[in-house]
């Protein structure tokens, strides 16, 4: 058995037709049609009824198409090590990272990296923390960057840079203007934050816990899924945020943003990627970029 013949004998399974596989093989019919009947009696087994001027999986078929599948993933996978080690200049990588990062620090570190290595294939999911270190677990992303604390026992976290969550208002708001707003005056305001799973909101909820206060304690008026929705309902409203400053620079240069004054602690990004799987070349390289630093 060889892979052609594997690599045939699911072409013809999965379109249940010899001509259209053979053309989508750049393989004549003959050649196409004598691969199947070389595995048919090499083992003694009927892999396909042929049913009029049709064809369709037997039951042993059917078996076998999954195991086929199976062994050209499997190479495939071999191939893609071996295109690895060819200097970078092949390669694919998907990095995951939650919105603040993805949006505010990591652009202009991919553009570094595909200046670097124009031949890598560069994918970004983005999400929030929780989503894009599931991602990683699933295997949908070879790495993420997340800004939220992720505990999962398949996943190895790295620290790296990270960013200063703040508190801003728009410039309607009371506490424009004021020298210092107190934590336990943080309850005396509506307030606009990320969803559950959001690592800014996290964050926020683990700075309250340092005050003494709990985030049920707030007058929370609405929950957003980006960062970009939060900022710009704060600017409109009279509702307070905890939001990176990455996030918040621009509008705080216009000032349609106003920083409160009141510290909250600096936080760290972390990569993270999964304990088992096998780090590539290309990964590497993305990492000793971004950890450069």
């Amino acid at each position: 058995m060889t892979l052609e013949q594997l690599r045939i004998f699911v072409a013809v399974a999965e379109r249940e037709h010899v001509t259209r596989a053979a053309r989508d093989l750049h393989l004549t019919q003959s050649a196409t049609s004598s691969a199947i009947a070389a595995l048919e009696a090499r083992y003694g087994v009927r892999l396909f009824d042929r049913i009029g001027r049709r064809i369709a999986l037997t039951h042993t078929g059917r078996l076998f198409l999954t195991e086929a599948r199976a062994v050209l993933l499997r190479t495939e996978a071999a191939e893609l090590v071996l295109a690895d080690l060819a200097d970078l200049k092949r390669g694919s990588l998907t990095v995951g990272a939650s919105q603040t990062i993805a949006n505010y620090w990591l652009p202009s570190r991919l553009q570094d990296f595909k200046r670097r290595y124009p031949g890598v294939s560069l994918r970004l999911h983005i999400g929030n923390t929780e989503q894009v270190a599931q991602a990683v677990v699933d295997g949908v992303c070879e790495l993420a960057l997340v800004e939220g604390e992720i505990d999962h026992p398949s996943l190895d976290r790295q620290e790296i840079a990270g960013d200063s969550l703040i508190v801003v208002v728009g410039t309607a708001h009371p506490w424009v203007g004021q020298h210092k707003v107190t934590p336990r005056a943080l309850t005396t305001t509506s307030w606009i934050l990320r969803e559950p799973g959001s690592g800014t909101r996290s964050m926020f909820e683990a700075s309250l816990k340092g005050f003494g206060l709990e985030l049920s304690d707030l007058a929370i008026a609405l929950e957003l899924p980006s960062n970009e929705a939060v900022r710009c309902a704060v600017e409109s409203g009279t509702s307070a945020t905890a939001i990176s400053n990455l996030v918040a620079a621009s509008s705080l240069a216009s000032r349609t943003l106003h920083k409160v004054r009141i510290t909250l602690p600096k936080r760290s990004f972390f990569i993270l990627r999964h304990t088992e799987r096998y780090k590539t070349q290309v990964e590497t390289a993305f990492l000793d970029l971004i950890t450069a630093e």
